[in-house]
Parts: structure tokens; C-alpha cells; sequence
């Protein structure tokens, strides 16, 4: 569980009562009146970091920092757009219905996203609670977004304890969401309404989803892991005795041989690791770039090269929903739907096909090897000649794909493997009759794999991808998994619900 949040004196109790009580501290706390009660210590060192960032107590809204095409764009990079969809399972829906909107803002406090209550929300525009406005404490003062960036952890601010009197009215909560990779803060969740609204739940439902969401982000990063390392194991291996170790894009370890002998992380200085590291004990390791990642080395170990080492390395990415990802020896290939059916049917069926049976794989009856014949000349333009043989049709590279990949973990039974390896569904766009089947196969096997582990996390991770999100059966069962207080039943219960009643 993280650290409880700082909350205000019973606010839940009476309000509006609590809101005179604290209208009353904070006149004499500008008017450096000594007597009387003082604010809680979290809102008078909050109320000391505005006013030294020369923040109006009158002043009225925050700036606005981003246009449209900003806001956009700071949506689509940002790490908590992943996790959107289960903030706003969670948060909106009770948002709308008890008058609270909904915020999501990044780690410096820019608001990005925004949802909640249709007849609140124009009330909200009017004091700046809208995306692209900037709610730290330097920019607007005390208040539950800019104070949770400060401090690290989730606050409640009720009515007088915002520093600008503009929010003195409404009442907040808001809990920041870490980076489970580097630690940092990337954002804050919060939840804000009308001060008469305010309800006992609320510090600990804002809390929950926080923690949710990042546990989420955790989740993703294990499968980004576990692909990383799958992708990239062979290039340790060949390595043999000599040092080395796989690391990921932001320098953290993920294997290395020998074990204990590497650091945990590894520097990274814009985004970049230098062509040769100094370990702390006076060790140099060579840095490779991998397409995701980096290979350390000793100095005189062998460079990275493919298996065998003249052969060419085809990287098949066909499970997920977005467009299909291939690369030939780390070149990224544009590849659209038909030659990826192609690729597809090919890998599945290492030893060749016939003209005929590739028709009718990809076409069913009407299919025609004519036809055939032209996609496999463009594809053949695409990847080379010399790597799609014909007679029968075949592969000639090492291929590395995902689809092969999940196969044989599932029928070797390594269900974590599996599931790291099919992200989303096969190819969701094609009809070909054999990736239909192939995406069945694979989508019912993991299911089937999943729930007889009766394992809540490989369960969380399944009605988290698209295999398993529409899945009543998974969510019930998850449901009767997770232990009470576990901070993802919340929002498990919610989809629960709505599956129900679709």
C-alpha cells in the first residue's frame, strides 16, 4: 500500500461548516494574524512554496500552456494515455454522477485530460479546470494536483486550504501515479467538485486508482521485459563465458551473465548510452544499440552478429492492434495486411507451400494462384529474392516472430511467455481464412492456458489485452481471486458490470 494520504480535518462531517472554520485560518494566516488554529502542515508548506513563487492569493485562473495541436501532442506521447481507459472506468462514471470532474495531469502539472459531470464542466471552464492549463503550485498555488506533485503522495484540499481564493468553493483530491521504471512522478490523477459534494470515499478511491494505474504500468513494463529479453536472449548466448547483459532503453537491467557481477542500472545521458561504459569497479564494457534496448559487453568478446552468421534475420510483430511491424536484420520493412497474410502463412509452415495451398490458406475455395503468384513477386521485391523461395513458397531467413513464438510456448505450457509474446489479437484486420483460425487458436488457447492457472496476476494481465477485455468469465473469475483491499478490484468490478449488462 503506498503512504496515506494528508487530509483535512473532517471536511465530510459539514462542509460547509469546515469551509468557514478554514476561511477563517487562511484571513489570518495572509493577514499574519498569530492567533488562532493554523493550517495542517502539508497546506502551510505548501502555502509557504506558492507564496515564495510570488502566486496572487487573488489572482484568479492558471495559465494556459498548451494549444490544441500542444495538447494533442502531449496527450499521444504521454506514458498515461496507457492507462486512460481504466482512469476513466474507474473515476469518470462516479465523477458524472456525483458532480466531480475528472483530471489527469502530467508530471509537471499540465492538465491533459478532462472528464466528468456536462453541467460541472462549464463551471470548470470558467476557473481554468480545463486540459492545457497548468495546475503546479508555482503556476496557481496550493491545490490537490500541484501539491501532490510536490510532495510525492496523495492530498486532499478542502476549500480555503487552495492558497488563490478563486477555489475556495470547491474541494479536491488528487494522487500522483510514479514511472514503475524509473521511480519518477509521471502525472497526477485528481478528482475535484463543488465543496457541498465532498464524500469520505473519495481520498481513498483517488488513491486506489493511482495506485491501480500503476500497477498497470507495471504489467506493461514486465511483458515489454519479457519480449525484450525473448527478442534479444540470443544475442547474450553467443557471447558464451564473456561478460554481458541485456539492457533496456532507460538502463535498467533485464539478464547478465556473470549474475551479480552488473549494476542495476546503468547511466543514460539524453536518451543515449556512450560507445564505452566504466563500470563501478574500474570494469570497460562495449555498448551495442539493439532495436529496443542495449548489449553490453566485455571488450573482447564477439560483436553481435545473427544465427548462423550470414544469414539474414527476419523480426515478425503480428500480434497487436496496431498496423504489422517486420524488420530484416533491424531494417524496418513497410509492410501493409496482404504480405503480412503472406509472411504469416509462410512461418506457420516452414517446409514450403504450393501455389495452390497458399490460395487457399489465404483466400479459401475462390482463391486463385495467380493471384498468389503477384503478391508473392511484391513481396519477394520487399524482403529480396534470395529470402522467399519459391517451389514450394518459403522462407529462406531465421525468422523471429511472435506468432511462432506464442505458439510454442503455449503448447510447451509457458503461459507467461505466451501471454508476453501476444500483446493483442492476430492481424484484427484480416479475413484470410488462416490467420482467422490462427487468431482463434491462439486467443481461445490462451484463455484456456490463463484461467486454469488460477493465477490473479496472469488473469489481470489477460482482461487487460484484448484476448481477455471483453471476457465476462475472466472477470468474474479474476473478481474471485483478488483479495479484499487489492487495489485493482475497483476497476475489474466496474468492466465486470458493464459486461453483465451488454
Amino acid at each position: 500500500m503506498g503512504p496515506r494520504p494528508e487530509r483535512s480535518p473532517r471536511p465530510d462531517d459539514d462542509p460547509v461548516a469546515h469551509a468557514k472554520v478554514l476561511d477563517g485560518v487562511f484571513d489570518r494566516v495572509l493577514s499574519e494574524d498569530p492567533r488562532g488554529p493554523r493550517p495542517r502542515p502539508v497546506v502551510s508548506a505548501s502555502w509557504q512554496r506558492s507564496l515564495a513563487a510570488h502566486v496572487d492569493p487573488e489572482r484568479r485562473v492558471p495559465p494556459v500552456v498548451f494549444d490544441r495541436t500542444q495538447l494533442d501532442a502531449a496527450r499521444e506521447a504521454h506514458p498515461l494515455a496507457e492507462v486512460l481507459p481504466l482512469l476513466r472506468s474507474t473515476l469518470a462514471s462516479i465523477a458524472d454522477e456525483a458532480m466531480h470532474v475528472m483530471l489527469v495531469t502530467d508530471g509537471a502539472g499540465n492538465v491533459l485530460w478532462r472528464d466528468g459531470a456536462a453541467k460541472l464542466l462549464v463551471t470548470a471552464d470558467d476557473v481554468g479546470l480545463f486540459p492545457g492549463t497548468n495546475w503546479s503550485e508555482q503556476a496557481i498555488g496550493t491545490n490537490a494536483m500541484g501539491t501532490a506533485l510536490a510532495v510525492g503522495r496523495p492530498v486532499q484540499i478542502h476549500s480555503a486550504e487552495h492558497l488563490v481564493r478563486t477555489y475556495h468553493s470547491w474541494t479536491c483530491v488528487a494522487a500522483p501515479v510514479h514511472d514503475p521504471d524509473t521511480g519518477a512522478v509521471l502525472g497526477a490523477v485528481d478528482v475535484s467538485g463543488p465543496l457541498h459534494t465532498v464524500h469520505p470515499a473519495l481520498v481513498q478511491l483517488v488513491t486506489a486508482t493511482a495506485q491501480l494505474a500503476e500497477h498497470h504500468l507495471r504489467v506493461r513494463m514486465a511483458i515489454a521485459d519479457e519480449r525484450l529479453r525473448m527478442e534479444n536472449m540470443a544475442h547474450l548466448t553467443r557471447l558464451g563465458p564473456a561478460a554481458g547483459a541485456l539492457v533496456t532503453r532507460t538502463g535498467r537491467l533485464l539478464a547478465g551473465n556473470p549474475y551479480g557481477w552488473w549494476p542495476e542500472r546503468v547511466p543514460i545521458r539524453d536518451g543515449r548510452l556512450a560507445d564505452r561504459l566504466l563500470l563501478d569497479d574500474g570494469s570497460e564494457v562495449v555498448v551495442e544499440q539493439l532495436e529496443e534496448g542495449w548489449l553490453l559487453r566485455s571488450p573482447g568478446s564477439p560483436r553481435r552478429t545473427p544465427t548462423p552468421p550470414d544469414t539474414p534475420v527476419l523480426t515478425l510483430r503480428f500480434l497487436g492492434g496496431g498496423p504489422p511491424r517486420a524488420t530484416l536484420d533491424g531494417r524496418p520493412l513497410a509492410l501493409t495486411l496482404r504480405p503480412a497474410e503472406v509472411l504469416t502463412a509462410l512461418v506457420v509452415h516452414p517446409d514450403g507451400l504450393t501455389g495452390g495451398q497458399l490460395a487457399h490458406l489465404l483466400y479459401g475455395d475462390e482463391g486463385n494462384q495467380t493471384t498468389v503468384r503477384g503478391e508473392v513477386h511484391r513481396l519477394r521485391a520487399l524482403i529480396g529474392a534470395d529470402l522467399l523461395l519459391t517451389r514450394p513458397y518459403r522462407v529462406s531467413a531465421a525468422v523471429d516472430s511472435d506468432v511462432v513464438t506464442a505458439r510454442r510456448a503455449l503448447a510447451g505450457g509457458r503461459i507467461t511467455e505466451a501471454l508476453a509474446a501476444s500483446p493483442g489479437l492476430l492481424l484484427p484486420r484480416s479475413e484470410a481464412p488462416l490467420v482467422r483460425e490462427l487468431r482463434d487458436e491462439l486467443a481461445a488457447g490462451l484463455r484456456r492456458a490463463v484461467l486454469e492457472t488460477d493465477d490473479a496476476d496472469l488473469l489481470h494481465r489477460l482482461a487487460g489485452c484484448p484476448v481477455g477485455a471483453e471476457d465476462l468469465a475472466v472477470h468474474e473469475r479474476l473478481l474471485e481471486l483478488l483479495p479484499p483491499g487489492d487495489p485493482r478490484r475497483p476497476a475489474v468490478a466496474v468492466r465486470r458490470d458493464r459486461l453483465q449488462q451488454s
